[in-house]
């Protein structure tokens, strides 16, 4: 017995427009059966489009040969759990490695060609191999930065060949020092204020950089428990511009994309917030849209994790992201302050 793709945040008619635009971002989410043809593809299939009422849409392959499809001989969706097992194996070989592995090594290891496996891997990871591996030597960097009795020593053991690479790598990142990030950012200064808007008593606190907190309901208690080796100090007339600047961008939300941040996250968190960042006010996103936006449809989870670690609200505006089943979803605030905003935008 077949079964169409469950309900969720793709719907049929979604899973349609994503076909007629070939998106491959969502290949293996789901396959496209032509019962005309007797075929299955995947959604960024080249060919040319069936007609709809031709058309069902499948979970897996599995399920569209069981309704008595074959797979496609051009777009090959048969191939996608061979592709997936390529980037597992290519994953956890690049993440018990001490040093870099080149393309040429990995595509050996999967079968693939060199060029080919690039083009896999980027589409599954939503990285390149050699950004991936960049990425991971940061993430070790930030561990061993804080176990480390030295900071070269941390350096060196997260996989980087002198400090200068580090520093290269790292430069606009971390927001702060490696030997600053090393003390959890003790001998930082964090200037901050508690202000009233018309949604709620809101924090608002910088570094230098710009703008590292922003709550609601939340005081100095919870920002120390955010940055415990940080100095704080109440924010004077230096900050003044900025935090109201800040107030505006809040009182009217969508706007204030211009005002300077100090964030922290791994490499998948800043991606996940950058993508935020480029939902356009007034519009919202589910949270597996959101992952197809980033180039894994898989990792809605994930999102949601990264989302939740966000520390700057508004700025970084994950309240933009609702249920898929057009519900508000969660929020940090309370769904009051979330549906305010989303209201004021939509009707900016």
């Amino acid at each position: 017995m077949t079964r169409d793709l469950p309900a969720g945040s793709l719907d049929d008619e979604k899973r349609w427009q994503i076909a007629l635009a070939k998106d491959r971002r969502f290949d293996g989410a789901f396959v496209t059966g032509v019962h005309s043809t007797g075929i299955y593809c995947r959604p960024s299939c080249p060919a040319r489009a069936p007609k709809r009422e031709n058309v069902r849409f499948y979970a897996t392959c599995e399920d569209a040969e069981a309704a008595g499809l074959r797979a496609c001989k051009r777009c090959a969706p048969d191939q996608q759990s061979r592709e997936e097992g390529a980037v597992k194996d290519a994953l956890d070989l690049l993440r018990r490695s001490e040093g870099a592995v080149p393309l040429e090594c990995l595509a050996t290891l999967t079968g693939y060609s060199p060029s080919h496996f690039q083009r896999v891997f980027t589409r599954a990871v939503g990285l390149s191999p050699a950004a991936y591996q960049r990425a991971l030597r940061e993430e070790r960097a930030k561990v061993a930065l804080g176990e480390a009795e030295r900071v070269s020593d941390a350096i060196y053991d997260a996989g980087y060949e002198a400090p200068s690479r580090f520093y290269e790598a790292m430069e606009g990142k971390l927001g702060m020092s490696a030997s600053d990030w090393k003390n959890g950012g003790a001998g930082r200064v964090i200037h901050y204020s508690v202000v009233e808007t018309t949604l709620a008593p809101m924090l608002v606190a910088a570094t230098d950089k710009g703008v590292c907190c922003l709550s609601f309901n939340e005081g100095e208690a919870e920002l120390r428990a955010r940055f415990p080796k940080a100095e704080l100090v109440e924010g004077g007339k230096e900050f003044r511009e900025l935090f109201d600047r800040v107030i505006a961008a809040v009182e009217q939300p969508g706007t204030g994309q211009d005002i300077p941040l100090d964030v922290r996250g791994t490499a998948f968190q800043q991606k996940c917030w950058e993508a935020l960042r480029a939902i356009p006010p007034g519009e919202t996103r589910s949270y597996g849209e959101q992952a197809a936006a980033i180039g894994n449809p898989k990792a809605s989870r994930a999102v949601g994790s990264a989302n939740g670690a966000n520390n700057i609200a508004v700025l970084i505006p994950c309240h933009r992201v609702i249920a898929h089943d057009g519900g508000l979803g969660g929020y940090a605030y309370g769904t009051d302050i979330k549906a305010e905003l989303l209201k004021r935008e939509q009707d900016a």
